[in-house]
């Protein structure tokens, strides 16, 4: 009897052994390049994130073979679809933070498109930023209509606790105030200005020639920004221009876009990709976004 359930267990044991096999070789046939980039590169992803991807194109069969418990959970799981995103983007992104070629542009806006299954490009309309990929830093919350202060910013205690010290803006946005009125205070416009980042419309080629075009085409614009390092997504809108060139930033999010991506770190900026979307239904919903 005992030998036929070690009979039994070593056949089922070959069996998830094979499946892996088979899995692994699959894998490199759809994902080769992402992955020989993942395995030269594992440092620069944030911890856990390459977790499934090293389960399931580990060379050898599992460490935990002769458990078939534990071997069974993890074939059966479902593939972290979140950290062939990260090493598909960091196969294109180049080392150093710095403006992406065309090549790369289009790679990348490949790469978001089919995730997010959506259109998302450098460049809407014949207009496009300066770059689209470089370090976010942290904003102010904006005034989003007369008399809105950082007292009455926040509809719950909750997101005064988490978002309070960010403090308010001295000035209004680019576009000045999202509504004319409390009364006229819409749901659109407070989504608006808590997931608005802003972005230097001023570098762009012609601005100054087209000033007026140009303008109205980038007021409350949607983005897709995305941190490389850990894969989150959010949908935003430009609701500000700059920052400076000086302060070694290249766009800004609100306190709520920072706390999204984890951007919250000791420097307050990091890396991000920021691309337009085609919503010219205005389809997408303003927020974060999954894969």
């Amino acid at each position: 009897m005992v030998d036929a359930k070690k009979s039994q267990y070593q056949s089922l044991k070959e069996k998830w052994q094979t499946r892996h096999k088979d899995l692994q070789h699959k894998l490199w046939q759809k994902h080769g390049e992402s992955l020989a980039w993942l395995s030269q590169n594992a440092k620069q992803l944030t911890a856990g994130a390459g977790v499934s991807l090293l389960l399931l194109t580990s060379p050898g069969p599992f460490n935990s073979a002769l458990n078939l418990p534990t071997a069974s959970a993890q074939i059966s799981q479902k593939i972290d679809k979140n950290s062939f995103f990260i090493s598909d983007l960091y196969s294109v992104l180049p080392k150093e933070v710095s403006p992406l070629s065309i090549e790369q542009e289009n790679k990348a806006s490949e790469i978001l498109s089919r995730e997010f299954k959506m259109k998302i490009l450098p460049e809407l309309q014949g207009k496009r930023l300066n770059r689209n990929y470089g370090f976010i830093g942290a904003e102010q919350h904006l005034a989003r209509f007369p008399g809105d202060t950082i007292y009455n910013h926040f509809n719950t205690e909750e997101e005064a606790r988490q978002f309070y010290s960010a403090g308010m803006a001295p000035g209004l946005g680019a576009w000045g105030y999202f509504a004319p009125s409390e009364s006229l205070f819409t749901e659109e416009d407070k989504l608006r200005e808590k997931y608005y980042i802003a972005v230097p419309t001023f570098l762009s080629e012609n601005f100054s020639e087209r000033f007026t075009e140009y303008r109205d085409f980038f007021k409350y614009r949607k983005m897709i920004v995305v941190n490389p390092q850990n894969g989150k997504a959010i949908v935003c809108v430009i609701g500000d221009s700059g920052p400076a060139v000086w302060t070694g930033k290249h766009l800004g999010g609100s306190p709520e876009v920072m706390e999204y991506l984890e951007r919250e770190d000791g420097g307050r900026k990091g890396p991000v990709l920021y691309f337009f979307i085609d919503d010219s239904e205005n389809k997408v919903p303003l927020g974060p976004i999954a894969l």
